[in-house]
């Protein structure tokens, strides 16, 4: 079965599951574009940031726990402050990029602008592994939280973060609208479950009554190394690695830089302020869940190494053993004698994490599409699909996603190893664009306010460089080993494949550029009409063929029965057919590459003329139809295909099942046209872009 045959099998049995998945296509000019206000903006934007806090902590307290529990567990909120001073200074960086730049081309363009194409393409490539990252990352979160009220979820990680992922999934292929309220309630819902269980918690310690999370009774086992009083070289190396996984609560950070075409008017004011909002609560649910966690007397150590947490008088715990995530320890504490606090703060932060994974599903294949226009990917990530989303970018997000979860068994603590690289090469080089950026606008600026506000944003772009400069390096030197250098190795794979497939495009633009010589007309064109059998579709394709006036005009067959060979002679010549017919024999009983080297040899025999190859075909309406037609005539065209001064005509022939085919497309065309208007909130940011 050939390539072409194989895509009208799946078009075929596809369709009726394919409109029952995905829905009725849609009318390119029902792709609407809704501006955004602040309150809506911020839950649309920020989720994934905001999530970022239902296992920032987790990570902290799993490095610090290397040099054993409640001792090292002091660090914890240091740590924390030391990642939210990170957070205001890229937030306060971030505010000048979008006053910049509000276009929404975010890092990418900044980069591309300021610094050039390799710069740009190492941007492109770092949000692309982010992008696949927060994918992973936010369903492995979600999955391991469920797990704290869904026991059968513990041991199937892995089979229930796939199945998300494919369901996310299938709803963005089906690019249906997405209301502000979806992104509105569930992430409001977050933070109302998160500073109030954080007000419960803080009225039950002032009052005495704050009760202890459920590990605060066991012991952490050090690792190897870390035994009893550590250097200080240990001490500092220990609280950077800390540091470097606290610093996964900054990712998503970027998504408001480039959704500033959907905000409402002054769009660069109100994403600022967003952003500046963004900053505030994610810093402020962050320490409040690092601050309960130190003074309810948790113990958390790496999930892979569960026997290092034991017993207070060092003995094992049970083999079922199940270590719940830091939110879901202190929330079930914290609301002891309030179950539905519990089950709120867990049922949003699981709904917050898989709206951050849904956010990747609408930057990466826009972001693709992007990149695909400017010549870096190929061109099928710039097109739309039936439900006017970008479905190839979300397929392969999809792919290469569960591959990670399949690959990382689903655990956010391996997984988080590879995140935060990408994230702050993006915001190192997005920072030093921004410097460069005001240093050129200097120069031509003469009014004194303009050049002392563009001074001051270049100094606050030139701390933010410094300082993400810095954790930069931190999470190389911590993390580089513990897999940091799988996401260097992708980035560097994606700039790499990037260049390549701009060089073959700019390659090919060159070949079919137009030449003085393109517009000759041929000396001479031969053709030559294929025949099997002397019926219809034959006779149609003769006529077309007389009607195209070539100078040379003759029918071929391929001889591999001689008694059907004299047969069709016989039939050709009784019907008086005033077009010579030539036979090929074909001792091995070829068909395609007698008529293949045919054509070659006559057109090596005239050189500037052209040899045109009409071939009669069937039209059927049925899949299973075209496996039993058209199977040599595909084959010849592949062949053809490859041969210089060759031109092929297909002669199409309606049979009756092809009114059939017809039926279907135009039902689809009724479908489209009773189609309902598709919003979507990426669009804001596309057309401008484009």
């Amino acid at each position: 079965m050939g390539a072409h045959d194989l895509a009208l099998l799946i078009v075929g049995v596809g369709d009726v599951s394919k409109r029952i998945l995905l829905g009725r296509k849609l009318r390119s000019s029902q792709l609407g574009h809704t501006l955004l206000r602040k309150r809506i903006a911020l839950p649309v934007f920020a989720s994934d940031a905001l999530s970022s806090v239902a296992y920032a902590p987790d990570e902290i307290f799993i490095m610090l726990a290397v040099a054993g529990g409640t001792t090292a567990y002091f660090y914890s909120l240091p740590v924390a402050l030391a990642v939210a001073l990170v957070m205001f200074t890229v937030v306060a960086s971030y505010r000048q990029n979008v006053r910049a730049y509000p276009s929404g081309g975010g890092d990418y363009e900044v980069a591309t602008v300021n610094l050039g194409q390799n710069a740009g393409l190492t941007v492109a490539g770092a949000l692309l592994i982010d992008y696949v990252l927060t994918v992973a990352v936010s369903i492995s979160a979600a999955v391991d939280n469920a797990g704290a009220v869904l026991g059968f979820v513990n041991e199937r990680e892995v089979i229930y973060a796939c199945v998300l992922v494919v369901l996310i999934a299938a709803i963005n292929l089906r690019g249906a609208g997405q209301p502000g309220w979806w992104f509105a309630v569930p992430t409001y819902g977050f933070m109302i479950g998160i500073f109030g269980m954080a007000a419960w918690g803080l009225g039950r310690e002032l009052l005495g009554d704050l009760p202890e999370v459920e590990s605060a009774d066991l012991a952490v086992t050090p690792v190897a190394g870390y035994e009893g009083t550590i250097t200080n070289i240990a001490l500092v190396f220990l609280l950077a690695r800390a540091f470097s996984s606290g610093c996964a609560a900054l990712t998503g950070v970027e998504a408001i830089s480039t959704g500033v075409p959907a905000f409402q008017k002054p769009k660069s004011r109100n994403a600022a302020t967003t952003l500046l909002l963004l900053a505030a609560i994610s810093v402020a649910m962050m320490l409040s869940i690092v601050a309960l966690a130190r003074h309810m007397g948790l113990q958390y150590v790496d999930p892979l190494q569960p026997e290092r947490l034991t017993n207070a008088d060092g003995s094992p715990l049970p083999a079922d053993h199940e270590q719940h995530t830091v939110l879901a320890q202190i929330a079930r504490g914290v609301f002891d004698h309030f179950d539905l606090g519990f089950y709120f703060v867990i049922a949003t932060t699981v709904v917050i994490l898989v709206l951050a994974a849904n956010t990747a599903f609408n930057g990466f294949p826009v972001l693709g599409s992007i990149l695909a226009k400017d010549g870096y990917l190929p061109r099928q990530l710039g097109s739309r699909g039936d439900r006017l989303a970008y479905s190839n970018g979300i397929l392969i997000l999809a792919a290469m996603a569960g591959g990670l979860i399949l690959a990382f068994d689903a655990q956010v603590t391996r997984l988080i190893q590879l995140y935060i690289v990408g994230v702050f090469v993006s915001f190192t080089l997005g920072q030093l664009g921004m410097i460069r950026h005001w240093t050129r606008e200097l120069r031509t600026e003469t009014d004194p306010r303009e050049r002392l506000r563009m001074m001051r944003s270049r100094a606050i772009n030139t701390f933010g460089f410094g300082m993400t400069a810095v954790v930069l390096v931190v999470v190389l030197v911590t993390k580089f080993l513990a897999g940091a250098w799988i996401a260097i190795l992708a980035m560097g794979t994606f700039f790499m494949i990037m260049k390549s497939i701009r060089r073959h495009y700019d390659s090919v633009g060159e070949e079919l550029a137009i030449e003085a010589d393109d517009q000759l007309l041929p000396t001479r064109v031969h053709a030559i009409l294929l025949v099997s059998k002397v019926h219809k579709p034959t006779m149609r394709a003769l006529a077309y063929a007389k009607a195209s006036r070539p100078n040379v005009l003759e029918a071929v067959m391929v001889s591999t029965d001689p008694v059907e060979r004299d047969r069709i002679i016989d039939e050709w010549d009784r019907r008086g057919i005033d077009v010579p017919l030539k036979v090929l024999d074909s001792p091995y009983r070829e068909v395609i590459r007698p008529i293949v080297e045919y054509a070659k040899a006559i057109r090596a025999a005239q050189p500037r003329g052209v040899v045109a190859v009409f071939i009669p075909e069937y039209v059927v309406g049925r899949w299973w139809e075209q496996l039993l037609h058209n199977q040599t005539a595909l084959r010849l065209k592949t062949r053809l295909l490859f041969t210089p001064g060759v031109m092929m005509t297909s002669v199409p022939y309606q049979l009756r099942s092809s009114q059939i085919g017809e039926e279907r497309a135009l039902r689809q065309d009724e479908q489209v046209r009773a189609g309902r208007t598709y919003v979507d909130w990426s669009e804001g940011i596309d057309k401008e872009l484009d």
